[in-house]
């Protein structure tokens, strides 16, 4: 099933604007997001094909069949709930029957949860990418070398130094293992009798032993920082991945305001607290946002990375104390609302 075939079978029921246009957060350089809800034909339903959501390469486009889209509203799903209250000024197309899903039939202290922890979310991206940002990796990647060190003196120097100073090939090396102590290795150095050497080639991800002859003499004790080098491995391909996949836009962005934090996630943290407050205190959603000035200033790097953990701090146990307080009930009527998803699906059913 693609979009395509959605549009072209007239089986979206739901389509709307969503993201910063549907938030009141867009710029000229704003994406248009669209979500929204189909209904599978009867024969793919109670067949072998149920499809439970479309999207397009960038997930910029989604559409939720029918179950799912109330299955995500059970468990106070904030993307979900934001779709169900999208102004009507952002909704291209709506089904009368959806007008039976009321939002306060709905929402419940689950969104102190789930609004909350998006909201957190956004606060380990921002401080994910300020890492990457403070933190480059260079391209070259290093190999198994640059993470063995041998004993030197009364102390201990980098491998590759220490077969600088001897003028070494680690090819012509050679190595044991050290009985008790783990990582531990014997060097031996020679030209003549044929060791595998340290590494097999840059690409490997481990060191080699060889057959020592007993006469040999043993030149020092190497450490592989293992640990080291699986770590480096894996900050390696996430942060290349990174650059590679990332959001140009935002990224120069990021770089343009200076402050070394993605701000656009910092700025979602601030509107997912306070919607998750209003939610707490009225029990509704207000998806257009009225502090469309603050946001977008925390967009624009307006604020310090540290004020702004302090000031999220605040909301955070704002929301805490107003759902504490709050009459929602815990969690949302799952029986209501497994009879209005029969409903409804009976009802477009029959008129099909």
């Amino acid at each position: 099933m693609t979009i395509e075939e959605l549009k072209e079978k007239g089986l979206i029921i739901l389509e709307c604007i969503s993201g910063s246009r549907a938030y009141g957060l867009d710029t000229p350089s704003s994406d248009t997001d669209i979500k929204g809800v189909f209904l599978l034909p009867k024969k793919d339903f109670y067949g072998l094909e149920y499809t439970a959501q479309v999207s397009n390469p960038t997930n910029d486009i989604v559409y939720y069949e029918l179950g799912r889209y109330l299955e995500l509203l059970s468990v106070n799903n904030p993307n979900i709930l934001e779709l169900l209250n999208t102004p009507k000024s952002a909704i291209l197309y709506k089904h009368p029957f959806l007008n039976e899903i009321k939002s306060e039939l709905i929402l419940s202290k689950l969104c102190k949860n789930t609004f909350g922890k998006f909201a957190l979310s956004q606060i380990k991206k921002a401080k994910g990418l300020k890492k990457k940002i403070v933190n480059p990796i260079g391209k070259e990647r290093k190999n198994v070398l640059s993470f063995c060190y041998v004993n030197y003196n009364q102390g201990s120097i980098s491998l590759l130094k220490y077969l600088e100073i001897n003028n070494w090939k680690q090819e012509n090396c050679g190595l044991i293992n050290i009985s008790h102590m783990k990582n531990m290795f014997g060097l031996f150095y020679s030209q003549t009798v044929g060791y595998n050497g340290i590494i097999k080639n840059e690409l490997s991800n481990d060191i080699r032993l060889s057959s020592i002859p007993k006469e040999e003499k043993q030149k020092a004790l190497l450490y592989f920082n293992k640990d080291g080098y699986s770590k480096y491995c894996k900050e390696y391909k996430q942060y290349w991945d990174w650059v590679e996949n990332r959001n140009e836009i935002r990224y120069k962005n990021t770089q343009s305001h200076g402050k070394k934090y993605d701000a656009k996630n910092m700025m979602h943290t601030f509107r997912l607290l306070e919607m998750a407050i209003e939610i707490g205190k009225k029990g509704e959603i207000n998806v257009k946002r009225p502090n469309r000035e603050f946001l977008l200033d925390i967009k624009s790097g307006n604020y310090e990375y540290e004020d702004l953990l302090i000031m999220a701090k605040e909301r955070q146990d704002e929301m805490e104390t107003v759902f504490d307080n709050s009459e929602l009930p815990e969690r949302p009527n799952i029986k209501m609302i497994n009879k209005l998803t029969y409903e409804l699906r009976n009802k477009f059913y029959k008129d099909q």
